[in-house]
């Protein structure tokens, strides 16, 4: 069997591999044993085997056993030779070496004074990083935010943003400052602002807990603006790696550390005396520019190896959002030994076809407290808190805090929100918007839909348009489906969210119809109570290939009546419960359009009798370590580096209300993404299924392994891109999906293809179902890029895929794919 010999060939050639490659390690120091960093260890002779000791002088090789002359090397000293033989095991081999001659010293010096010393420099920053960093230290500081949008249209924007003031201030109400209630109306669509007040307690290593006290939302909430909130990204440079999730695809080499010693060039650009300090002012430059390096100036004191400020800027080609992004730092260095941070300044921003946007956010860190004490289990997985008071500040509260002042044109943009607001919330005015969003219009009826909004009861209801009512290609020929949406929230975050419609199909003169209704009563654990009814069509395989789901024998009519329920039991742990009582019709009978079978092949529906069936399902979902943000009402995921298991269990019930089905099913997975460093992101997901009963199994509710779709890159954590079979499984099977996306790290090492900002894509799959014998394992490799797409983010794949199995022979084709990046968690969907 092909996978079988293939799995045999990769044990046994790994198993060869951990066996002949041999750990050689040991460590470098000087006459006086201090440490020799970046010395350089190679094989005599043998070109490709060298390493490079760290900033502690220690190395590492991986050598075959055998018997080698190693070279020991280092500026300013003299080389060493060594006889060592590498046997079964972890050989050590210490190293001194000792400083050349004085001739040989003065040669050096000159051509010291040649090159540039600012990687020395670093390099004493690096060894006292720890020292010098407040990060090592737990602490409490106070944290001002104020982050700033300006929006700058296009003139075709700017028409349209008339045309839509024009429609909202046709009111009946008397407005004597109609002329400055227009110009403040232009400066509050150009800006939006973010103010925040709170206390950073942090407790050391990742322990960290904000409790926001105050928080200021001038205009629009779906705005461009970044670091409102210190815990979603740390602009920590102490560290080895920058894990900015929320803003970068991979973790940022920081050129403060040892890794970054390797990553970066230091040049010495100047050299003066600032408040009877020296400062050398430092050049960073990528060694082989990357999407997870920076580039900019980093400012030392001379002598006492302090970081004074960091000017750094970001690559273009991993940012998630933005065109660019620039991060600036200033440090309190008390008592010369510490780098305390005590302004930070983003400067970021992007660009669409008809719209700019030129962000900058400061924060402003204070009265720094060393010596803190946290009570017992104060640092958990609750990394922020919002007190419900922190949004009712006034104007004198933030007059009196603010820790940075306002620009003039802030100051302006402030008056007249206020101004505005005080007119916008005058009840004629509300009402008088109200009536204006509650007309009929023709467009509406055509394309938009009719909207009604109360927004003293924060009611919301639409009407389909008839663009939104005719379905023109359907099963069973066409219809005409008019809909209905309800939205209703309270104070607290509770909502209630509703569909219903009814359906008239023109070729067999039936009426079908459903309403789902959703309770949102526990914002905070995420519990809710859904029910629905309906008496319409039905698929048997939800999630076949787009070129199977739209035949007839998928189709079937239910009339149903379901119950759900969900709840977060505790942090992470999720439960939820379903409850469905169907009757299940074969679509024999009904007539259906077969025009198009020519060109779209089809076939005949299911012929079956009509049964009922009573279904119960469970499911569990635990994310371990799950960090999150605490609203006054509800929470936010921050997300965790553990990974999400799941595990779910369905109930065919017999006799219940007349129920004819009586099935087990089990199904359970492990799925987790996680990023390697600055080598990109990886995803991959495990799952397993079986049926425990089968005694009155209904086609409706077999398990079937996903068909892939022709041309269409499916989700490779959930599907196989070439696997077209179908197979209902009702033993046991086995799933493995893996994707890793390089985000330029590979690609990028490649002359010129920087530029491109294209990345790589790898992964594979396999599967095994011992029912049938059935082996299927796959690799994929392609490139993707990131697009701008109206206001979003648009990634274009496409993909090479090799296929093989015992049942099947080698075959390769290839794929494409479009995603779009989510605004709410920025994330791609694989």
């Amino acid at each position: 069997m092909h996978f079988l010999r293939i799995a045999f060939f990769l044990t046994a050639f790994c198993a060869w591999n951990g066996y002949a490659q041999e750990l050689l390690k040991g460590h470098i120091t000087d006459e006086k044993g201090n440490p020799i960093p970046s010395a350089k260890v190679f094989v005599k002779n043998v070109a490709d085997l060298r390493t490079l000791a760290d900033v502690n002088g220690y190395y590492e090789m991986w050598l075959l056993p055998d018997e080698y002359f190693l070279v020991f090397s280092a500026t300013g000293y003299d080389d060493r030779e060594t006889y060592v033989t590498i046997e079964e095991g972890i050989a050590v081999k210490n190293m001194q070496l000792f400083p050349q001659k004085i001739q040989d010293i003065e040669d050096i010096s000159v051509t010291a004074k040649k090159s540039n010393p600012g990687r020395d420099i670093m390099l004493e920053v690096v060894k006292k990083r720890e020292q010098i960093s407040t990060w090592e230290r737990p602490h409490v500081v106070d944290v001002y935010i104020k982050a700033t949008e300006k929006i700058t249209r296009s003139e075709n924007d700017k028409k349209k943003n008339k045309e839509d003031e024009k429609t909202e201030d046709q009111t009946d109400i008397e407005d004597p400052f109609a002329a400055q209630r227009k110009a403040d109306q232009e400066l509050a669509n150009s800006m939006n602002l973010v103010e925040v007040n709170m206390v950073r307690n942090f407790g050391g290593a990742s322990q960290v807990k904000e409790i926001r006290t105050a928080y200021e939302q001038r205009g629009n909430k779906r705005n461009n603006l970044y670091y409102t909130t210190t815990v979603k990204s740390n602009f920590n440079f102490f560290q080895n790696l920058l894990y900015l999730n929320d803003l970068h695809q991979t973790p940022v080499s920081s050129p403060i550390s040892g890794p970054g010693i390797l990553s970066y060039k230091y040049r010495l650009e100047d050299q003066y005396e600032e408040n009877s300090y020296t400062i050398n002012k430092i050049k960073i430059i990528p060694r082989n520019t990357s999407t997870s390096t920076l580039s900019g100036y980093i400012y030392v004191v001379d002598s006492l190896w302090l970081v004074q400020k960091i000017d750094l800027e970001m690559e273009k080609g991993n940012l998630l959002v933005y065109d660019y992004f620039r991060i600036q730092q200033s440090y309190d260095m008390p008592g010369d030994s510490l780098c305390i941070l005590k302004e930070q300044i983003l400067d970021y921003g992007v660009k669409y076809a008809n719209e700019e946007s030129v962000c900058k956010t400061v924060a402003n860190f204070t009265n720094y407290n060393f010596s803190p004490k946290f009570p017992p289990k104060f640092f958990n997985n609750e990394l922020a808190s919002t007190e419900k008071e922190a949004y009712e500040k006034d104007s004198s509260y933030w007059n009196q805090t603010r820790k940075v002042e306002l620009t003039p044109e802030e100051r302006a943009y402030i008056i007249a929100k206020d101004s505005i607001a005080d007119f916008e919330n005058r009840k004629e005015y509300l009402d008088s918007i109200d009536a204006t969003f509650n007309k009929v219009t023709i467009l509406k009826v055509l394309w938009w839909g009719v909207d009604h909004r109360n927004r003293t009861k924060k009611v919301q209801w639409t009407i389909n348009s008839l663009a939104g009512t005719i379905r023109p290609v359907y099963i069973a020929g066409p219809r005409v489906s008019p809909g209905f949406f309800y939205f209703k929230k309270w104070d607290n975050e509770r909502l209630l969210d509703s569909y219903s419609e009814v359906s008239y199909g023109f070729l067999n003169s039936d009426i079908k119809g459903r309403t789902n209704w959703d309770y949102r009563y526990d914002p905070f654990h995420f519990g809710t109570i859904s029910g629905g009814l309906s008496h319409d069509f039905d698929v048997i395989r939800g999630f076949d290939a787009i070129s199977q789901i739209y035949k007839r024998d998928n189709f079937i009519e239910t009339t149903e009546l379901n119950i759900g329920h969900e709840y977060e039991l505790f942090n992470g742990f999720y439960l939820e419960n379903q409850f469905s009582m169907s009757e299940r019709r074969s679509l024999e009978g009904y007539k259906f359009l077969t025009a198009i079978d020519s060109v779209l092949p089809n076939n005949d529906p299911s012929e079956f009798e009509t049964y009922q069936a009573f279904i119960a399902n469970i499911t569990i979902k635990y994310v371990p370590g799950q960090k999150y943000m605490r609203e006054p009402y509800r929470k936010v995921i921050l997300g965790s580096k553990w990974p999400t298991f799941y595990l779910s269990y369905e109930k065919g019930i017999s006799e219940v209300f007349g129920s004819d089905v009586n099935h087990d099913y089990l199904s359970g997975g492990i799925l987790q993404t996680f990023k390697i460093g600055t080598l990109g992101t990886s995803s991959y997901h495990l799952r397993t299924g079986l049926f425990l009963n089968t005694i009155m199994l209904r086609d409706a509710d077999q398990k079937f392994q996903r068909r892939s779709d022709p041309i269409w890159f499916s989700n490779p954590l959930y599907s196989f891109q070439d696997f077209d079979t179908l197979l209902p499984t009702q033993k046991i099977y086995y799933e493995a999906h893996f994707v890793h996306h390089d985000n330029g790290a590979i690609i990028n090492k490649i002359p010129f293809m920087k530029k491109t900002r294209i990345g790589l894509v790898f992964g594979g799959g396999a599967m095994y179902l011992p029912e049938f014998d059935w082996q299927h394992y796959e690799l994929l490799a392609g490139l993707e890029r990131n697009f701008k797409f109206s206001k979003r983010r648009l990634r274009i794949g496409i993909y090479g895929i090799v296929s093989d199995g015992n049942n099947i022979k080698p075959s390769a084709t290839w794929k494409v794919s479009f995603a779009i990046l989510n605004n709410r968690n920025l994330k791609w969907n694989f």
